[in-house]
């Protein structure tokens, strides 16, 4: 039923509308008593459990940072049987991104090119939200997403870094440092070792006890992700998230003049699968086992999950075949490493 309304309704909308509209439904499921439904249905039938980051996710399987950008969802998303949703990404100062239009679907490529520039209300704004969805009982885990603030300059993005750990890591499960995001001007050479090294000491020591990672661009080299990967053991960092969106616009079966109507942007799905598997193996090689390796871009089925598993992550994140296969995706998955875990039993 799904794929017919996003043929004939949801494509033909605009896809913030769509995405608006689809996520005041799920945020309404808790506050109709629909979670419990919905998550009898949704969450898996054998035990897919992992254990990581001194955390226990149900499932391997969880939404990227993006989707819930002010974490008003989680509960809800929790309930559609995502094992942990990641919030963000939050901001020291509220923004309200770039300007509209800002996000585009490339529906042949199962993809989306998107600039939305970090909008959100900042993070003490979500500090309520956030305080009680930790203390809801049924939750999935939460980790949360921090950038830097538009207005702040480059040279001073570490304590505007410091501002966002400080006040949100005593209410994250896991904490992320998002220095891979095309659509901040500067952002991405906060990636450079020299810049790199300084910013997650100071965020490792604002953030305490609380796991911290490091999201990572596709657009990397080799060798510069080899290099982020030893940084993040010498300096005794919990893990890593590759990859974030890429600026690359090859190999698309998207007529290049749609391509390029889009403008500038980060483009994710099916596209990025590939390039983020190779990067996820490339880390695996330069890390402990122990090290938490999240996989994320370009996934989309329950085979292409547990390839990411058998790649060397430690869990998988997916986010845009959410607006392709609709509120039923993260239970196809989960079902699906049902079925792959009974036949390899």
């Amino acid at each position: 039923m799904y794929p017919l309304l996003f043929r004939f309704v949801l494509s033909r909308l605009d896809p913030e509308l769509a995405h608006h509209l689809a996520f005041g439904v799920i945020r309404a499921l808790p506050r109709l008593g629909l979670g419990r439904l919905a998550r009898a249905f949704t969450e898996p039938r054998t035990d897919l459990s992992v254990e990581t980051l001194g955390l226990r996710f149900r499932t391997p399987f969880g939404l990227a940072a993006g989707f819930d950008k002010d974490g008003k969802g989680v509960i809800g998303l929790g309930d559609l049987g995502f094992g942990h949703v990641e919030v963000g990404t939050l901001t020291a100062v509220a923004q309200p991104g770039n300007p509209k239009p800002r996000l585009f679907r490339l529906v042949r490529d199962r993809a989306v090119i998107n600039r939305m520039g970090f909008n959100n209300g900042g993070a003490s704004a979500a500090v309520p939200r956030l305080v009680r969805d930790r203390a809801a009982r049924r939750r999935p885990v939460i980790g949360i997403n921090i950038g830097k603030s538009r207005v702040v300059a480059v040279e001073d993005a570490t304590a505007d870094y410091l501002t966002s750990a400080t006040e949100l890591a005593p209410l994250a499960d896991y904490l992320v440092v998002n220095v891979s995001s095309p659509n901040t001007p500067g952002l991405r050479g906060l990636q450079e070792i020299d810049q790199l090294a300084p910013l997650l000491s100071a965020v490792k020591g604002a953030a305490g006890s609380t796991p911290l990672l490091v999201k990572i661009a596709p657009d990397l080299g080799d060798g510069e992700v080899d290099r982020i990967a030893q940084l993040v053991v010498e300096l005794g960092l919990d893990g890593i998230i590759a990859t974030n969106t890429t600026l690359s616009r090859s190999g698309l079966e998207t007529d290049a003049a749609t391509v390029a109507s889009c403008g500038a942007g980060g483009l994710s799905g099916a596209p990025l699968h590939e390039r983020s598997l190779a990067v996820l193996r490339l880390i695996r090689k330069h890390v402990p086992a122990e090290l938490c390796v999240i996989s994320v871009g370009g996934v989309e089925t329950a085979e292409q999950v547990a390839e990411r598993l058998h790649a060397g992550a430690t869990l998988v994140q997916g986010y845009t075949a959410f607006l392709y296969r609709g509120p039923l995706w993260a239970r196809q998955v989960n079902r699906g490493l049902d079925r792959l875990l009974q036949a390899s039993a």
